[in-house]
């Protein structure tokens, strides 16, 4: 299947009226590739809203005869996989709160076993890759499932975010590395939780040379059941889509890789120059840590450290660098210069 791929449909099945003209004006735009809809939906409340069940599944079935597209919906367990294939499911994908669970992909995976089923692992909930790579390995080791897609739909974090689920695109650069094979699809929706800031995350992840895009839509998304603030109509995802660019991969110009290498170049002394430095730094951090050591003095220093970081953010504006951006570099050069302190006052 061809870059953009295309998935999108309800974040729930409803009724059958709304499943069913959703799914057909989705089909109308000819810009969908995979029609889903949520038939079990795991919540945090009892008393919300968990899905129609089955019941979703006649829907979907006939949804796919309809339209001739292929028909995706979330399992979570062993029986929702079992009933996803006796209604003819092309596509499962299991959800964030259930790749966190060795017990529950590996029940899926042997539901799954010989079924030819395509099968898209979406993110865990939180920033930890050990449990996505697990539910990775558990499903590519399962005999006749041959085809995983990987969903980056965004990672809980505290305090305030701009975002539902925070991206940390760089968690997926290293994923992307470890199963470069693998497609990657971005789920706006879930990262934004809202939807005026889809296409500015629709647009980065087509920068980024994900493999497509699964977004929820619905025929009235006010009165939808579920995640009514996250989900757009059928037309304003065809023009959504119509807004994004997808640009190539690479390009074999010999005047653009002429171009691109003499920045490089200089990005590669720059990285250079900049590791040196950080080495020089964390032996200076050393001596304090003896130094420290000596006087019987506590690593921590708190306002020293408040004003290393005050006089650094003051430079923000001057140096075109976000604060975010800085605060995230100080934090991990504080960690290791504390690390190197703790090696030398402890003797480790």
């Amino acid at each position: 299947m061809k870059r953009p791929i295309i998935i999108s449909g309800p974040c729930s099945a409803e009724t059958e009226e709304q499943t069913i003209i959703t799914c057909k004006k989705l089909a109308e735009t000819q810009k969908v590739n995979i029609l889903r809809a949520g038939i079990w939906k795991p919540r945090t409340s009892p008393e919300s809203f968990e899905g129609v069940g089955e019941l979703g599944l006649i829907w979907l079935e006939t949804v796919k005869r309809i339209t001739g597209l292929p028909i995706a919906v979330e399992v979570a367990n062993a029986e929702h996989a079992h009933k996803a294939l006796s209604y003819g499911v092309d596509y499962v994908w299991i959800g964030a709160r259930t790749t966190v669970n060795p017990f529950n992909v590996k029940e899926i995976a042997t539901a799954l076993k010989g079924s030819q089923v395509k099968v898209l692992i979406k993110n865990p909930i939180n920033p930890d890759l050990s449990l996505w790579i697990g539910a990775i390995e558990r499903i590519a080791h399962t005999r006749g499932i041959e085809n995983i897609w990987l969903v980056h739909r965004g990672f809980s974090a505290c305090g305030y975010s701009e975002y539902r689920n925070v991206p940390l695109w760089h968690l997926i650069f290293d994923i992307r590395r470890q199963f470069p094979e693998i497609k990657m699809i971005c789920d706006p929706s879930h990262i934004c939780g809202n939807r005026e800031r889809l296409f500015k995350i629709s647009q980065t992840a087509a920068d980024l040379n994900y493999d497509g895009l699964m977004i929820e839509s619905h025929i009235c998304p006010d009165a939808a059941w579920s995640d009514a603030n996250q989900q757009i109509t059928p037309d304003e995802l065809h023009r959504l889509l119509d807004s994004i660019k997808w640009r190539d991969a690479k390009n074999e110009n010999s005047i653009f890789e002429y171009s691109l290498s003499k920045f490089r170049s200089e990005i590669d002394q720059i990285d250079s120059d900049l590791f040196e430095l950080l080495s020089r730094r964390m032996k200076l951090a050393e001596e304090i840590g003896r130094i420290k050591l000596t006087c019987n003095v506590s690593i921590y220093q708190e306002q020293r450290w408040k004003n290393i970081v005050e006089r650094i953010i003051s430079r923000a504006k001057r140096l075109n660098l976000s604060e975010a951006f800085i605060r995230s570099i100080l934090d991990a050069v504080h960690s290791e210069s504390i690390n190197r302190q703790n090696e030398v006052m402890n003797n480790i």
